[in-house]
């Protein structure tokens, strides 16, 4: 990644969410945070980076978005938006002018304040989810689509619709009070377990992870249990990311070929960020109010637990899978359920697992036709199995994971 893209991940959703409270309009602020990235793209090549590049970032901004209120100023609003902005002082020199400060008491963090903007109550939870994968993750809108599984145009849609009814309502970015935080909690942590998903394995990355990405996704679910510590989804949704996130070490061959979680040296998981989650989820099993984050970090430590992939539990895991149904009944969870099944009962048993789910739900789904490639070709269905290969490196466009899927089918041609 280069520095640029660095300040990009680290900086854009801050300098937007500093535009938004002056503005009150989502498209402007992102154009305006996106046109001084373009700005920079070209200064600091000559000059490099400055000393504060998120104030860098914000000052042109806030400049870009002066002098487009000014072209456009024979609309009321517009023009008392330049003149808030002209008002401002500089970034750089009084940062304290950017904060929401009568909010920063409530969400002390910048990013999970965007976000917990972004989830208002007029939008439904999809467009909330996607606004602020979008606004505060950086994540492009085909890596959204892909995270939703829709087409990449119906999700560009979604975006801008929810923009724009944001827009036309007149929503006020602000965040609630304290009390009124787990209203919009939900669409909260399902943004940060996409953004977490996408630095995991990254769609369309050089590489297999973006650490930027996993790292940020657990730094604001830290927060978030901070703010929030008696909402057990918040503590499962940690607890899964950090038992996830210990496997990242064994993941990578030194050739920087993709290891399968069947194939890993488990010596090299990191064993104090799987105590640490081990810990969290014991603090949601004695609250007893069971949800999908707590049953995904359950699912993940069971297989924290198995010393070695054959000491892996996986009947439990199957019941686990079967309790995650319940709360979030779609073909994705069906999908890990068929594959702990054929873990546990067979290939063969996995594999009818998998025909169970609804025609059609993931045609366009890289990992469920690696999944079923696999199941196939451990019934001794080879044919079947490389053509389902086929389409699952048609489908990566991550450069690790298709070399892996690539090795994996040219043992079944070889």
């Amino acid at each position: 990644m280069s520095d640029l893209e660095d300040v990009f991940r680290r900086e854009a959703g801050r300098c937007t969410a500093t535009l938004i409270r002056i503005l009150g309009d989502v498209d402007l602020a992102e154009d305006a945070v996106a046109d001084a990235f373009v700005v920079a793209a070209e200064k600091w090549q000559a000059t490099g980076i400055p000393p504060n590049p998120g104030g860098w970032i914000t000052t042109t901004a806030r400049n870009r978005a002066i002098d487009r209120l000014r072209r456009e100023s024979t609309r009321t609003d517009h023009y008392i938006a330049a003149h808030r902005l002209s008002a401002d002082m500089d970034y750089e020199q009084h940062p304290e002018q950017f904060e929401l400060d009568e909010f920063v008491e409530v969400v002390p963090d910048d990013l999970l304040r965007l976000m917990f903007l972004c989830c208002h109550p007029s939008l439904g939870a999809d467009a909330q989810v996607a606004l602020t994968l979008r606004l505060v993750g950086g994540l492009s809108t085909p890596e959204i689509a892909r995270a939703f599984l829709v087409p990449e145009a119906t999700m560009a849609q979604r975006i801008v619709r929810a923009k724009r009814k944001l827009r036309d309502n007149r929503a006020p970015y602000r965040i609630p009070s304290a009390g009124h935080l787990p209203e919009r909690l939900g669409p909260v942590l399902a943004a940060i377990y996409l953004v977490f998903t996408e630095g995991h394995t990254a769609t369309a990355s050089a590489e297999l992870i973006c650490l930027d990405l996993s790292e940020e996704a657990i730094r604001l679910g830290r927060v978030l249990v901070e703010l929030m510590p008696d909402e057990p989804e918040a503590v499962g949704l940690l607890a899964m990311m950090l038992l996830s996130d210990a496997r990242r070490p064994a993941r990578i061959a030194p050739d920087g070929s993709m290891i399968r979680l069947s194939d890993q040296d488990r010596t090299l998981w990191n064993r104090e960020l799987i105590t640490e989650g081990h810990r969290l989820v014991r603090a949601c099993l004695r609250r007893n109010q069971p949800g999908q984050f707590q049953i995904q970090a359950a699912i993940a430590a069971v297989h924290a637990d198995a010393a070695t992939a054959g000491l892996t539990d996986w009947a439990q895991l199957v019941a686990l899978y079967d309790q995650l149904y319940t709360f979030r009944p779609n073909a994705v969870v069906a999908m890990n359920r068929a594959i702990a099944v054929g873990e546990h009962l067979g290939a063969a048993a996995g594999l009818g697992a998998l025909d169970e789910i609804e025609a059609g739900l993931l045609d366009d789904y890289q990992p469920f036709h690696a999944a079923r490639a696999d199941l196939l070709a451990r019934t001794g269905l080879t044919d079947e199995a490389i053509t389902a290969y086929a389409r699952a490196i048609e489908l990566t466009d991550n450069p690790t994971e298709r070399r892996f899927l690539l090795r994996q089918r040219d043992r079944l041609v070889g």
